[in-house]
C-alpha cells in the first residue's frame, strides 16, 4: 500500500499543524502591521480625554466578560501602576454588589461596557444607555463607547491569536 501526503494548503485544517493548548498563534503586529497600527491608533484615539482610572476599569470589565487573561493581566497591572486600589481591582467583576467602591459615573460606564460587550444577549438596553448619557456629555460618551469597542477588539485579537497572560509585548 502506497501512502501519499496531502499537500493541499488551501485546506485550513492542514495549513497549520495542530498547536498545543497555550501555544501562541500568529503575531498580528508582524503579519498584518498595517491593521495592527490602525488598531493601536483607534485605541489611542478612543481613550483621549478620558480619566485613566475609568479607562482601565472599562478595559478590565470587558476583559473579564470576554475571559481574556492576557488583557486582564495587562490592564490590572496598568491600573496598579496608575495608583488604582486593590479593593477596586478585585471588586470590578462584581461592581453591582460593591457600588460604594465606584462613582455613579463609573457605574454607568461599567453597565454600558457590559451591555456592549454582551450585545448579542440583549442589545444595549435603553435604560443603560440613558444612564450613561446622563453621566457623560456626547463627546465623552462617544469616547467611552469607542474605548469599549477597542477593548473588545483587542480581547478578540488576544483570544484568537492565543496571547499568553504575563507576556505584555508593549515594552
Amino acid at each position: 500500500m502506497v501512502m501519499t501526503t496531502n499537500t493541499n494548503t488551501a485546506n485550513p485544517t492542514t495549513a497549520h499543524p495542530e498547536q498545543p493548548a497555550g501555544t501562541p498563534r500568529l503575531n498580528l503586529a508582524k503579519t498584518a502591521p498595517k491593521v495592527f497600527r490602525a488598531l493601536v491608533g483607534f485605541d489611542a484615539a478612543a481613550r483621549e480625554g478620558l480619566d485613566p482610572a475609568l479607562v482601565e476599569l472599562i478595559q478590565i470589565r470587558a476583559s473579564h466578560l470576554n475571559h481574556c487573561a492576557y488583557c486582564l493581566h495587562m490592564h490590572t497591572n496598568d491600573a496598579r501602576k496608575a495608583g488604582e486600589s486593590e479593593d477596586r481591582l478585585h471588586l470590578v467583576a462584581v461592581w453591582r454588589e460593591a457600588r460604594h467602591f465606584y462613582t455613579p459615573r463609573e457605574q454607568a460606564a461599567l453597565a454600558l461596557t457590559e451591555a456592549v460587550t454582551l450585545v448579542a444577549d440583549a442589545g444595549v438596553p435603553d435604560d443603560v444607555y440613558t444612564e450613561a448619557a446622563a453621566h457623560f456629555d456626547d463627546r465623552e460618551l462617544a469616547q467611552v463607547l469607542s474605548l469599549i469597542l477597542a477593548i473588545n477588539t483587542w480581547n478578540r485579537v488576544a483570544l484568537a491569536t492565543r496571547k499568553v497572560a504575563g507576556t505584555d509585548e508593549r515594552r
